[in-house]
Formats: C-alpha cells, structure tokens, sequence
C-alpha cells in the first residue's frame, strides 16, 4: 500500500503543477458532452439514464496503441484480462466468472454486426487495435434492446461518423520482441468512400511458449443510394496464432513466473503439447439505414460469419469449424405528438450457428485419434421493443421489453447410433424500466430495474471434459440500479456515481475437474453490489504558457459480490466471495499537453486481492500498476500529421498475475503478467 500512496502523491504533484488559468473548451475532448448510442438514444452521455462507459480516441491513444485493454480497464466497473499475448477475457460487473478463456455472457457489436456468435462466444481477439475508433460498454442486463445476456453489451465503432479521405501508417516495436504495423487507406467522396486498412502484430511475450501473431485485413464500405438511402459493407479477415502457456501453482509461479506449465502426471508441459491456438475468422456485413420520412426510419443488419480453430492442449487437440449467419433490423418512430415527446423503437434479432467440433488425442500439437465428433446446431431469436417518454420539466422515462428463445441441438456423429441431445431455453418477458430527472442544471439523476436472462453457452453445454450438459439451466436475475451524473464548468469537469444490486438465480459458474478440464454448474443464487464512479477535470492554460493544457481523472469501483445459496455435495459455499472480483480498483490519470505537441499521459491502476476458488482458501495478491506515455504530435505540410511517442508499462515493476485460472485444479491458478516494459511508435496521416 505504501506504493499506492507514493503514486498518488506523485500525480497529484504534477496536476498541481500544471494547473493554470481557464481557457476555451475544446468539446471534442469533454466527457460530459460525448453522444453515445446506447439504447438507441444518441443523447449525452449524463443525460442516458443507464451506466455506460464511454472510450474514445482520447482514452485508447494514451497507451502503446496496441491492445484496448488498459484503456478499459481504466473505467469503471470493467476489468478486461490477458492470461497471455492474444488471450482475453472480459469482466463486466463479474462476468468471468463463466469465462475460463473467451468472451461469454456480453453481447458485443461491431458497426452495427452481431460479432457474438449464436453460441454465445465472442472472439474479441479477432479485432485489432485499430478496429476500434469507440467503444460503448452498457453494464448490466440490455437485453431489452440487445438479446439475452446478464453481463452487459459492447458496442464498437470502427470509423468516426464523417470518413475523411487520407493515408495512416503505424509502426511500434517494444520489450519482448513486440512489433506493429498497420496501414489504413480511406478514398472516395460524399457518395461512395471506402476504407482498406491491414494491421500485423506479433511477440515474443514475457513468459516462455507465449509467440504471438495477428494479421487482419478490412475493407468498409459506404454508398449513399440517395438522400433516404444508405448503405454501409463491413469485410474483415483476421488470423490469429497464439501459444497457450497454461496456468501455474504459487509454488511454480514464484520460482519462475516466466515459465511456461511443466509436465505434471500423465499431462505433459505445455511446451511438448504444443499448446496453442490457430484461428482464423472471415465475416462480412451489410447495414443499410433507409429513411422513409423525418419520423420513421429502418436500420436492417446482414451478416455471415465464419471461424476455424485449432487447439492442441494439454489434454486433447480441439478443431471446430464455426459457420453462422444472422440479422437485425429496428425501426425508429417519433409518432407526431405534442412536443414530440414520445420516441418507439421495435425489431427483431436472429442468428443461426451450424458447427462441428472434434477432438482429437494431441500427439506433441497434432491430431491423433478421433475421440469426439460433434455436429451443434445452435439458434437465438429475439423480439424487442422500447419507448422513450420526453416530458415536461426534464424528465425521461424508457421503458423497454425483449422475448428471446435460444436452442442447442449436439449430436455425437462418431458413435454407432448418433442420436440429437436438444435443450430449448425460454425466456420470459425481458422487461427494463429507467427514468432520468434534471434536478438543477447540468445534475441528472436516474434510476432503473432490468431483468437479465443468459442461457449458457455452447462452450458451456459442450465443455472440455467432453460431457454434453443440456441439463445445464439458463441463469436469471434482477438489477436494480440507481445514480447521479453531472458536468459543470461548460462540461469541464465530469463526474458520475452508481450503485447497484444484482440478484442473480441459478447462476452458472465454471469448476475443473482432476484433469483441469473445465465444466459448469448452476449456483443456486448470488448477490452482487457495487459502486462505480469516476471524475474527470479538463484544465486550460492561457496562450503566453507552455502547457496548453491538462486533465486529470479518477475512477473508483467498489464490488461486494458473494454466494447468497450454493451447495455441492458436501461443500456449502453460501455467504462466501465470488471468486474473480476484485473488491476494489481504482484507476486515475493525468495528461498534459503543450502548445509545441508535447503531451504526456500518466495512469496509475490498483487491483485489490482476487479470490481464486469458490472456498475462498486462495487470494491473487493486490497490485500497483504505474504507466507512462510521452510524445509529439506536429502537423507539417498543411494536413499531415506525425506522433512519435515512446513509453513504459508497469514502471514499478509488480508481479502479479492478469487472468487467473479460477477453482483450477492442483491450485493451477496463475498467468504472470509482464515486468515492466518499453515501447516506441510512430504514426503518418494525410487528410
């Protein structure tokens, strides 16, 4: 703790030396104003009443422009996780606790295109840096807009709302063999523009057996037919290899965090499996915005997406091949009423999965015999509806409600007499109420009740222990949640506070067998609570100075998540933590910049201990993270603009463990993350 207090004394000695006179606000880089889409409301961010966090350009570029994750990390309630180079896991309000690697349990869009799949996993992975230019993290149930899920939605923006033609290029290299390049060409006028981008990535990674390489290519597309008409084509193709290093015991990790998992009994080290992952992913996407008058408008979303894995680990090899297609389509109606206070928006979400997944014996990362054959027919459809009240005195009042019925079909193909195993999961009425209240001006208030439903995933139905689990049950709960947000001094100084409570029934958690194979079961109930906020003040210095300008920002998270009923055999783990949340995190920083384009972005991160089983016998130990990214941003040649930048992570050096393997067998529970680490980049654009 005493690392804590010595950072936070550091960066509040810079901000206060820094300081200086007011200025004019650049809104283009105040929270308070930022317009987020959430709920299909495209109002400011203080004024939605639901908790949502906001990542831009602003938040994404102060790190080493390689990974979004400590950019998210640095809001809060959202903890995003890298066991190693490639894999991640997200954590909205606890959601990992379903997720022994992958994205489960978050809706997650990408422009507009479901990028979760029908059985409910999402290769994030798959996205490289500079497929985000936004990012929307709605915490909480949204399945009254957004299909079934407890943990929350994603929504993704890869392109800013007016495409500017030009040339970007991007190169960075850093500790243990990182590298980066990335080339992204944008052409065309008003009517037809297009933007062609390829970004490779690869490293060496900190631990041993952690290579990593990412190659993806995109081509977008926007063709405006006529004034009501427009069309938008998303294409991305992205390959993906990655080495699986495995988790270690404490004994193991505090020898040699760095090592990779030895051979323990019969499972052999992860470097002779060869324990990896080879995945690639084509999808393409169309969304067309037809506007039949100033009050009626339709959105449609097509796509067709397609991912092939190999996964050679230490028990078997896995292949599946993961075909899927779906669609979205709303309408938006401001019926003519007095003051035009009411706005509709209804529609309809469907997709459908046909994929195959073998396993094989793994023989040093080949296939060897055939042990399983499995052909999965997987299907969500999704009915929703939400209106929105604007009435007098500024109040706000949505209501919204969504039916979605999700089913699995396996059938083992490799047995004498192949038969289906089928679970159809239904969900009752979805509904969520929220209403907002300007007190005075610039202070909203705001409060709403969400029900969430998640049906499990197929990773989850058909876990690595092989064993096809339909007897699994969805999990469902209530969210109550309330809070205030405010912007004063023209938005220059933001701030939010929420606080919420999650009730969560037959609540489906990850366990591992003696083999370390993951499987899943049903808690009986959980009781979540927490409180999340975060302040940002934006400062002005006067032209005669040299900084320009500076901002600092503070985001806390407090969670009080535990067992409220949940018996196994003889184990009673009721009132007890659950595990992979941690209590507390605060993240907060400062950034400076001068009249000349030299900025600095300082973050300072603090985890409190994680429990790792369901018994709560073992902690990851808290830890204090310190970053710091400084460079030069100029303009030469009228419209080109250069960053060269340099910086480090983990200045203080901490060991600790990002991504921990939770209840993992033999105390398997730990992922050293990096020591500290450099980078240096550069980036060209011409518009």
């Amino acid at each position: 703790m005493n690392k804590t207090i010595v950072c936070l004394l550091f960066c509040f000695a810079i901000s206060i030396s820094t300081i200086a006179q007011e200025g004019d606000t650049d809104s283009s880089k105040v929270l308070g104003e930022v317009i987020v889409k959430a709920y299909e409301q495209n109002r400011q961010l203080k004024q939605v009443a639901t908790a949502v966090n906001y990542i831009g350009q602003q938040q994404l570029e102060r790190f080493s422009n390689t990974v979004i994750l400590p950019a998210l990390n640095s809001t809060p309630g959202v903890r995003m996780e890298e066991r190693s180079p490639g894999s991640y896991r997200m954590n909205i309000r606890g959601s990992t606790i379903r997720s022994p690697f992958g994205i489960r349990n978050v809706k997650v869009y990408w422009n507009g295109i479901p990028l979760t799949d029908p059985g409910g996993n999402t290769y994030l992975n798959q996205l490289s840096y500079f497929n985000f230019h936004s990012i929307e993290i709605i915490k909480g149930p949204a399945g009254s807009l957004y299909g079934a899920g407890t943990g929350g939605a994603i929504l993704i923006n890869s392109q800013p709302e007016e495409w500017q033609q030009g040339l970007g290029l991007r190169f960075l290299f850093g500790s243990f063999g990182l590298n980066n390049e990335s080339v992204q060409f944008t052409t065309g006028k008003n009517k037809f523009k297009n933007v062609i981008g390829y970004s490779h990535q690869q490293s060496d990674g900190y631990r041993n057996h952690t290579n990593m390489r990412r190659d993806i290519g995109t081509w977008q597309s926007q063709v405006k037919i006529s004034p009501k008409d427009q069309l938008n084509i998303n294409i991305l193709y992205g390959d993906l290899y990655y080495q699986t290093p495995g988790a270690l015991t404490k004994a193991e990790y505090n020898n040699n965090p760095r090592s990779a998992r030895p051979a323990a009994g019969i499972f052999p080290s992860a470097e002779t499996a060869k324990a990896a992952i080879y995945q690639k992913t084509f999808l393409t996407g169309i969304n067309n915005k037809f506007t039949f008058h100033d009050r009626l408008e339709n959105n449609f979303i097509f796509y067709g997406a397609i991912s092939k894995i190999k996964n050679p680990t230490f028990r078997n090899y896995e292949s599946r091949r993961e075909p899927h297609f779906g669609g979205r389509t709303f309408f938006n109606w401001k019926p003519k009423t007095k003051n035009d206070f009411l706005r509709i928006v209804f529609g309809a979400e469907m997709q459908q999965g046909y994929f195959n997944i073998k396993t094989y014996n793994n023989v040093s990362g080949e296939p060897g015999t055939l042990m399983t054959d499995d052909d999965v027919r997987n299907s969500i459809y999704s009915l929703f509806a939400q209106t929105d009240f604007h009435l007098p005195h500024d109040l706000n009042i949505t209501t919204g409600i969504s039916s979605t019925q999700s089913s699995i079909s396996i059938t083992r193909i490799n047995t004498s007499s192949p038969s289906a195993k089928k679970r159809t999961y239904r969900n009752e009425a979805a509904p969520r109420l929220a209403v907002s209240k300007r007190v005075i001006k610039n202070l909203w208030l705001y409060g709403s009740i969400s029900r969430g439903f998640s049906p499990p995933t197929t990773a989850e139905v058909l876990p690595s222990t092989g064993i096809i689990s339909t007897s699994l049950n969805a999990e469902h709960g209530i969210n109550y949640e309330a809070g205030i947000k405010s912007g004063w001094l023209k938005n220059r100084l933001y701030g939010e506070v929420n606080i919420f409570y999650y009730r969560l029934k037959d609540a489906i958690v990850l366990r591992r067998d003696a083999s370390n194979a993951d499987y899943f079961t049903n808690a009986g109930s959980t009781k979540q609570k927490g409180i999340e906020s975060q302040v940002s003040y934006l400062f002005f210095e006067s032209k005669i100075k040299i900084i320009s300008r500076a901002r600092i920002w503070i985001a806390y998270t407090k969670n009080d998540f535990s067992y409220d009923d949940f018996k196994q055999t003889t184990n009673d783990y009721s009132g007890n933590k659950i595990p992979s949340v941690s209590p507390n995190t605060v993240a907060s920083g400062i950034d400076l910049y001068s009249k000349t384009g030299i900025y600095t972005n300082i973050t300072y991160f603090y985890s409190d201990k994680i429990a790792l089983n369901d018994a709560n016998t073992e902690f990851a130990s808290s830890y204090n993270l310190l970053s710091m990214r400084i460079g030069c941003k100029r303009s030469i040649f009228q419209k080109k603009m250069f960053d060269f930048f340099a910086g480090a992570d983990n200045l203080l050096d901490e060991k600790y463990s990002l991504g921990n393997d939770i209840n993992a067998a033999g105390g398997r529970y730990f992922n050293a993350a990096p020591v500290r680490n450099y980078y240096i980049g550069i980036t060209f654009s011409s518009k």
